[in-house]
């Protein structure tokens, strides 16, 4: 049930406003001034505070002022006999929902409620969902080589420097591309993956930069291309060292002019976009065999880093077991596994040629048919080594 706060010095309007709020089945609390108001919020948590501008002691705009610099914040709806457009734009500024004046309209008011309520609810999810994302983009590892990878993206993150990801697959290259854009100043606008060897060579253009209307025979209605999605973000150009030269050099355009032009169109477009790029390939070796540009090699890896293969940093897989564990865990709505010292111990001798993504494939494997506690039998019996 939603908890509402309603603060005003009248004792006529507070009884009002909760006897129509409760016919509607939310909790209602009371305040008689600003600085009652102000401290049941600290104390309490409410979904909605409804609260008056003029008031002794402390007036409305200086209890929303307040409550802005606080961890916990209900969404306000300022309500005022004395309103006027200077007012709500003031109480809109810093952080109410609506301004609603005296006498409320009672329709008005109870959608004004309802549409308050759902804002909350919205960024309650929201801050769970990036939890959650963060969570599970979580770099885990304490290994010389992690530790050097995690200094490299704090440094370069916040700057606009294009960096080119190499590695081996399975080792986290997306993850890398992920964190570089969660801490850079981009951070709020679009992250946006394009994995190249997955698109044929006949389409990674339009896929690329769009296409206009009749470009080409299924080429229904005009398309934007992910250069045009990812503007004032990310683009993240993953296995680039499968892209076509044709490909290539409309990339080297783009990132050169900072605009691109649809396919079957003469329009340039402006865009403002990071590029990070990943490949499991030897580009300089693909340069020497005519597959890859140089031009364009020198323009994505401003920044090079080179994500490790898991078995350069075998003494994080037991971390890595643990996250993997609580994960599937938490997918599975079961209780997490454990695991034992000498199963664990196996698990580090393994070569690991699929790098992070087999071991995730394996401990999946481990928590479906393993015992409670995963032991070495366990490992030996299910994992493929």
């Amino acid at each position: 049930m939603p908890k509402i706060l309603i603060i005003d010095d009248e004792k006529v309007i507070r009884a009002t406003l909760k006897e129509i709020l409760e016919y509607e089945k939310y909790q209602i609390s009371e305040a008689q001034d600003g600085q009652e108001g102000l401290q049941k919020i600290q104390e309490e948590e409410f979904d909605l505070v409804l609260c008056d501008i003029k008031m002794p002691k402390m007036d409305g705009i200086e209890v929303l002022d307040q409550v802005s610099k606080l961890d916990k914040q209900p969404q306000f709806i300022m309500i005022s006999a004395h309103g006027s457009i200077e007012t709500a734009v003031e109480a809109t500024k810093k952080g109410a929902f609506d301004f609603v004046p005296k006498p409320p309209d009672l329709n008005r008011l109870l959608l004004t409620v309802r549409n308050a309520l759902d804002k909350k609810n919205l960024v309650t999810e929201t801050k769970v969902l990036k939890k959650k994302l963060s969570k599970k983009l979580d770099m885990v590892g304490e290994s010389g080589a992690i530790l050097h990878v995690k200094e490299t993206i704090e440094k370069v993150a916040p700057t606009d420097a294009r960096v080119l990801i190499t590695g081996p697959n399975g080792t986290g290259k997306e993850l890398v591309a992920h964190w570089l854009h969660q801490k850079s100043n981009r951070a709020s606008a679009p992250f946006i993956a394009v994995n190249c060897a997955a698109i044929p060579a006949e389409l990674i253009e339009s896929e690329l930069f769009g296409h206009e209307k009749g470009a080409f025979t299924s080429a229904m209605k005009q398309r934007q291309g992910k250069f045009e999605q990812a503007n004032g973000g990310t683009l993240f150009l993953d296995e680039i060292g499968d892209m076509s030269l044709s490909a290539q050099a409309k990339v080297l355009r783009a990132l050169q002019e900072h605009k691109i032009t649809r396919v079957g169109g003469d329009k340039d477009i402006k865009v403002d976009v990071r590029v990070l790029a990943a490949t499991n390939k030897d580009l300089k070796k693909e340069i020497e065999d005519g597959n890859f540009r140089e031009d364009l090699y020198h323009r994505l890896s401003v920044i090079l880093i080179q994500v490790p293969a898991l078995r350069e940093r075998n003494e994080d897989i037991p971390l890595l077991v643990e996250k993997f564990l609580e994960d599937i865990s938490g997918e599975y709505g079961t209780a997490k596994k454990a695991i034992d010292k000498n199963a664990l111990g196996k698990l580090q001798e393994f070569p690991w040629t699929g790098n992070i993504r087999e071991l995730r494939n394996v401990v999946e494997r481990l928590v479906i048919l393993g015992g409670q506690t995963i032991s070495l039998d366990d490992v030996k019996k299910y994992a493929d080594y």
